[in-house]
């Protein structure tokens, strides 16, 4: 039994929209091939053991040196669309001066907060020039000071004075 060619173009493209709709999945940041965040214990890590078991963090804290971030993000696009983020973790582990893990915390994408900008301007004083005002503004008029000046300057201006 033959199949139409139509048939099977139709079936085609409907198989090429379908595939075309399925989200493509990124992971940014820190991955975790074994351990989970959890797993890093207060009192008993140190800064050595937090190293070999995650690697380096994503940042450290800039007023307290001793706070490791390890971020990690999963982001979805689907077609043309902006990639949205399905899922964020934020490890932040505290360290005491000793180096021994103080605290770990864990923040999601839920822990987040919406930062508003606002995109004020400080007025300047004066009028907005268009380029062509700015281009030509200066064309024929003369430095300050030139006009009715009687000196006997070589080249126009600077250089030693004739008598």
């Amino acid at each position: 039994m033959q199949v139409p060619f139509s048939k099977l173009l139709i079936i085609g493209s409907i198989a090429l929209l379908v595939s075309a709709c399925m989200p493509v999945s990124r992971n940014h940041g820190f991955v975790s091939s074994k351990e989970t965040p959890s797993d890093i214990e207060a009192g008993v890590d140190t800064k050595t053991t937090v190293l070999s078991k995650y690697g380096t963090p994503s940042t450290t804290g800039i007023f307290k040196k001793d706070k490791w971030y390890y971020m990690s993000e999963l982001r979805e696009q689907l077609g043309y669309l902006r990639p949205r983020t399905t899922t964020r973790t934020i490890t932040a582990v505290a360290f005491s001066d000793e180096g021994v893990v103080d605290d770990v915390s864990i923040y999601t994408i839920k822990d987040g907060r919406v930062v508003s900008l606002i995109g004020r301007k400080t007025p300047t004083r004066g009028r907005e020039l268009s380029i062509f005002q700015q281009l030509l503004g200066g064309v024929g008029r003369l430095p300050p000071g030139q006009v009715g000046n009687n000196q006997n300057l070589p080249g126009g201006a600077g250089g030693p004075r004739r008598q």
